[in-house]
């Protein structure tokens, strides 16, 4: 059965019960048949006597409204009458062929029909409010970091997991070359000296977690910021190794979880990358 919006199914569910109130009126100006005394040749409903046909015509036309909307409601529920001869028919949507000689069905089959949608709806409507309530927030690859998803999205979108890899950890060491003007070394070699500890040389600036060496504090690590940039350090060699080299140089396609966990590594590195600092050898801070 498909999914559908709790909003949607309450909006059927006030249909149906629009359509329950109008026929009932309009079976208040009727009489009613069954098929075992209509003997199967005749209606199962006509006018009483003594009714203005223009007040019957009124409340028709007022159920006739409110069927169109209900019986969207029937294809929703799967709540249709097989009639034996005939096939799947809905009794909301045909109500009128009641006072049609060899009625299909009976108003109190007609009645049956909108209990039965009712009921199946006010049930789909209470599974989709506990679906909403225990439901697992979704994971967004176009809120990953700007420089990753702008470089993974067009493959991504075609899924293309492993090509999209690719793209997103190349276009993070392009972009910090250019931003550090390093276009002179090699990948692996560029991090290496970006992240490395020390001073920066002329030429080859460092990307540094911001803070005094000696900060000790929650927000950077128990032994200082100098195990802080080794780690940085590490994580990128182990990207590169795991994830950057894999993906280009094998054709082994990925997952689509396997690549949104590659992808969100790079993003969280990126965002690290973020914070830190660039320091240059002709001045003694970073911009």
């Amino acid at each position: 059965m498909a999914t559908y919006s709790t909003d949607y199914l309450k909006l059927l569910l006030a249909a149906v019960e629009r359509f329950e109130e109008v026929f009932g009126r309009w079976m208040e100006t009727q009489e009613e048949s069954d098929h075992l005394q209509s003997r199967g040749l005749y209606p199962t409903v006509w006018t009483k006597d003594g009714h203005a046909q223009a007040v019957v015509r009124r409340l028709e036309l007022d159920v006739a409204e409110a069927a169109g909307a209900a019986a969207r409601a029937v294809a929703v529920t799967g709540a249709s009458m097989h009639v034996a001869g005939i096939g799947v028919v809905d009794p909301i949507e045909n109500w009128s062929l009641m006072s049609a000689p060899k009625a299909l069905f009976t108003p109190q089959e007609v009645r049956a029909t909108a209990a039965r949608v009712r009921g199946r709806l006010s049930m789909m409507i209470r599974e989709t409010e506990e679906e909403a309530e225990s439901a697992t927030p979704g994971f967004a690859p176009s809120e990953l970091h700007e420089v990753i998803w702008t470089a993974a999205a067009a493959h991504w979108t075609t899924h293309q997991y492993r090509v999209a890899v690719r793209e997103a950890s190349e276009a993070l060491t392009v972009h910090w070359k250019e931003r550090l003007s390093r276009n002179d070394a090699t990948d692996t070699s560029f991090w290496q000296q970006t992240l490395s500890g020390g001073d920066p040389e002329p030429g080859k600036p460092k990307l540094a977690w911001p803070g005094p060496a000696e900060d000790q504090t929650a927000k950077s690590m128990r032994g200082g910021l100098a195990p802080l940039a080794g780690a940085l350090n590490n994580l990128a060699t182990g990207l590169n190794l795991t994830v950057r080299n894999v993906a280009t140089h094998t054709r082994d396609e990925l997952t689509e979880q396997e690549g949104m966990e590659r992808l969100a590594a790079y993003s969280y590195f990126a965002r690290l990358l973020d914070q830190c600092e660039v320091r240059r050898a002709e001045e003694s801070e970073g911009t």
